[in-house]
């Protein structure tokens, strides 16, 4: 039986890119949500909803058969969320602030399979993030080259020349921002059909 369509439920070039790499074809969508964190609401209960309310955002506007998929990522420091910094300033506050530490990023997925019967499923994979001692120095080279500010925690793992990152424990795509592993076994559980010849 033929896969249905694949839906991604986001904008994000890095997720467009990891989900590309399994070989799945599939189509842009990004839902609108409200973003708000509840008072009192956990990260990894905030991330988890977000993931689950952008997947039904994009299944409204959808109509079966389709499978879609939705992320979303926190920077987790002492409990506390750090977003998308707003200007230099508070890229530079928070990139001191993270600097030879360790902090926890969570990536939460959700898979909705529009179909008979419905399936829905929303998984959390975080992961322990080091960073190194990287100079003050550095910091403003790396804002200077605007990369900070469309990034949770004002950093993207995967920048060549601040590359700030020394070490994870746990997943590394899931702090890009879609643990490719993760959402594999979950796609196995909703029946999705991998071919054999290219791994998916």
């Amino acid at each position: 039986m033929a896969n249905p369509p694949f839906v991604l439920a986001s904008s994000s070039p890095r997720r467009r890119e990891l989900l590309a790499s399994l070989g799945i074809p599939f189509t842009v969508l990004k839902p609108e949500i409200d973003e708000t964190q509840y008072n009192g609401e956990s990260p990894k209960a905030y991330v988890q909803r977000l993931s689950a309310e952008k997947a039904a955002a994009a299944a409204a506007q959808l109509s079966p058969p389709a499978v879609i998929l939705a992320a979303d990522t926190v920077v987790i420091d002492n409990g506390e969320i750090l977003g998308k910094p707003a200007d230099a300033q508070e890229a530079r506050i928070t990139l001191r602030r993270l600097r030879g530490r360790m902090h926890h990023v969570c990536t939460a997925i959700t898979l909705y399979r529009l179909d008979e019967p419905e399936q829905r499923i929303t998984l959390l994979t975080c992961s322990e993030v080091h960073m190194r001692p990287y100079s003050d120095a550095e910091i403003e080279a790396y804002i200077a080259t605007g990369d900070p500010f469309d990034k949770a925690g004002g950093y993207a793992i995967q920048h060549p020349e601040f590359a700030p990152v020394a070490r994870v424990v746990g997943t590394e795509t899931s702090v890009i921002g879609l643990p490719l592993e993760t959402l594999k076994a979950a796609l196995v559980e909703i029946g999705w059909e991998f071919d054999s010849r290219s791994g998916a």
